[in-house]
């Protein structure tokens, strides 16, 4: 059990209503027949109306909502997701302890930082670099030269560094593979989701930037060079050369043609396929792929 006045004093909010001396068990779903008085919740202003039926328990929310009931404490927020989140991390993650597997294949040469978390059959090559409170999920490889900095995650079943899809008929008409002799360099605070692939870069790095965050199932090609902050959400596809600015949404299913640009900001829609450059903060819909303002005003 958790005080409330302590949760307070170690997440942000706006203010707080109801009873201080108050704890906190677990957190729990929204839900109007909980009977639960220590049950966590939050509401966004999308589900603002159920607060109105439910009658015990903390509820985060936002200052929008004002028929409080008596039986309830409310942690007003900003964020009411952020302050939730900050809650969840602070008092009910545990704390992992740095590991790693006696079943992990690592290089004698592969630089280990601090604090790390290596799973169950992991392979890391030589020529690899580890920075500190890195994780590495069960059944994932590292291809050689592979540069992870600190506090990266990397999911199951992850390839990263693997040979890209890059042919050249010869002479005798057969395809023949491109020698790829990059790498991959993942930035500090990139997390990548399970079965994930990624792909080492012909000539010079593949690179995801700082805080970048991958989800399950993406395909990043070789030579792709993804800036800060951005998201690249379950089953898209970037093909290679690509370059993706900061702070850039890619949703769920969306592929992308080999050497375009997508500038910062800029919205990539559910299963949307983009075959020219996109601007900075446009938003991409469609196949292929269009600005939303111009298939708008064509409507």
């Amino acid at each position: 059990m958790i005080q409330l006045q302590d949760i307070l004093s170690r997440v942000s909010h706006q203010h707080f209503i109801g009873d201080l001396k108050g704890f906190i068990s677990k957190p729990g779903i929204l839900d109007s027949g909980n009977s639960d008085q220590h049950l966590l919740m939050w509401a966004s202003d999308k589900n603002i109306d159920k607060l109105s039926s439910i009658n015990c328990g903390t509820i985060i929310c936002s200052s929008l909502f004002k028929n409080h009931n008596a039986g309830c404490n409310y942690i007003i927020a900003k964020n009411p997701r952020l302050t939730f989140q900050e809650i969840l991390s602070s008092f009910f993650i545990e704390k992992d302890t740095p590991f790693i597997s006696p079943s992990a294949v690592i290089d004698p040469s592969v630089f280990m930082g601090r604090n790390v978390i290596i799973g169950h059959h992991v392979v890391i090559e030589k020529g690899c670099s580890i920075g500190d409170d890195v994780q590495i999920g069960h059944n994932t490889i590292l291809f050689r030269e592979t540069k992870v900095d600190g506090h990266v995650k990397i999911g199951c079943n992850c390839t990263i560094g693997g040979v890209g899809f890059g042919y050249e008929i010869n002479e005798s008409k057969n395809y023949v593979l491109l020698p790829h002799l990059g790498n991959v360099v993942l930035k500090e605070y990139v997390e990548i989701g399970n079965n994930t692939c990624i792909d080492r870069a012909v000539l010079g790095s593949t690179i995801l930037g700082e805080n970048t965050k991958i989800d399950n199932l993406v395909h990043i090609a070789h030579g792709v060079v993804i800036g800060r902050n951005s998201l690249v959400i379950a089953n898209s596809m970037i093909a290679g050369s690509t370059v993706v600015g900061d702070n850039v949404w890619i949703a769920p299913s969306a592929s992308v043609l080999n050497k375009k640009s997508i500038g910062d900001n800029s919205v990539i829609g559910m299963g949307a396929v983009v075959i020219k450059d996109v601007n900075k903060n446009e938003t991409i819909i469609g196949n292929p792929g269009k600005p939303m303002q111009k298939l708008e005003n064509q409507s």
